[in-house]
């Protein structure tokens, strides 16, 4: 009877210790949604040295979910595609987030900006502390396109969600418009300085600040990276988790190519609509709908022409309500 007790015992803790190996060891899914309505393309692109997801790139039309899983220590980038015309080869381009493969796959490349990006480094499992998190953040240093939110589930940790569901082509500044509308560019691409770059002089985080630019993008997303150095309030962790990238999570509408855009300081008969629905949970745009005027992790306050132009937007739209 003792030997059967033993056994018994061992084989409940040799069960125990598997399932919480594979918590630590296992894969984790990343979960594609689209709650556009319009198709959307995402484009994977896994850094080198981590071993490729199923797919880089395909169609995701709208209500449909896609999944993929990826092995300890994967790292890599999301981000959607818009605007789309393949043929019955796989062949063709799109209008925003496109990676000059000629292919709905990727294969390699990737998006060319402006493009709404989420970045993931998973960890490795094999270590403790650091080494065994995974760091996630939603970008928007290389622009926007769509709306954008990343939610983790079944992890241990902090855990945020994060991202940004505010439709920021609608109060792109004309200076940064891309195309007909359909993307915003950020300060780098569109003038090119290095002090919107980061680059040169300015490579460090005690040189180069935020801009009336970035300060407009972190304004309406707070969680979001939005220049180079934007670390203390963008980079998220969590262990063993699960994440779900859903694009336009905020509505089911994010048509914004068709809406004329809001010039720096002025406004059009078009104000910019910003998302007031109540806030959900873990709502990715931070505590309330309202913008956040801190930087980073900075209490400095956001720039008057950054604030005058917010503060005006939101009278528009107050008053068009």
């Amino acid at each position: 009877m003792a030997t059967h007790y033993f056994v018994s015992c061992h084989c409940c803790i040799t069960f125990f210790l598997l399932v919480i190996c594979k918590g630590i060891m296992g894969t984790s899914t990343f979960t594609f949604k689209n709650r556009c309505d319009y198709i959307v393309w995402p484009g994977i692109l896994s850094s080198a040295g981590s071993t490729p997801l199923d797919s880089t790139g395909f169609e995701l039309s709208p209500g449909e979910s896609r999944s993929f899983q990826a092995t300890p220590g994967w790292s890599g980038r999301f981000w959607g595609r818009t605007g789309c015309t393949f043929d019955a080869n796989g062949q063709g381009s799109c209008a925003t987030g496109d990676c000059g493969s000629n292919q709905m796959s990727c294969n390699g490349a990737g998006a060319t900006p402006p493009a709404t990006l989420a970045e993931f480094t998973i960890g490795s499992g094999s270590g403790s502390g650091s080494n065994a998190l995974d760091f996630y953040d939603v970008s928007l240093v290389d622009g926007y396109n769509l709306p954008m939110a990343v939610d983790a589930s079944g992890g241990t940790g902090a855990c945020g969600t994060t991202g940004c569901v505010t439709d920021l082509n609608r109060m792109c500044p004309n200076e940064l418009r891309a195309g007909d509308g359909q993307a915003c560019k950020s300060a780098c691409e569109a003038f090119g300085n290095p002090e919107y770059c980061c680059s040169g002089s300015f490579g460090s985080p005690d040189t180069c600040r935020p801009s009336v630019y970035s300060e407009m993008f972190k304004s309406a997303c707070p969680r979001s990276y939005s220049y180079a150095y934007d670390d203390a309030t963008s980079t998220f962790t969590c262990m063993g988790a699960s994440y779900t990238i859903t694009f336009c999570p905020g509505s089911t509408s994010q048509k914004s190519s068709t809406v004329p855009s809001v010039s720096s300081g002025t406004t059009t008969n078009a104000p910019p609509m910003i998302h007031r629905d109540p806030e959900p949970q873990g709502d990715p745009n931070g505590s309330s709908w309202l913008p956040s005027f801190s930087i980073g992790g900075s209490s400095r306050g956001i720039s008057s022409n950054a604030a005058t132009l917010t503060l005006t937007s939101f009278i528009v739209l107050f008053f068009q309500i």
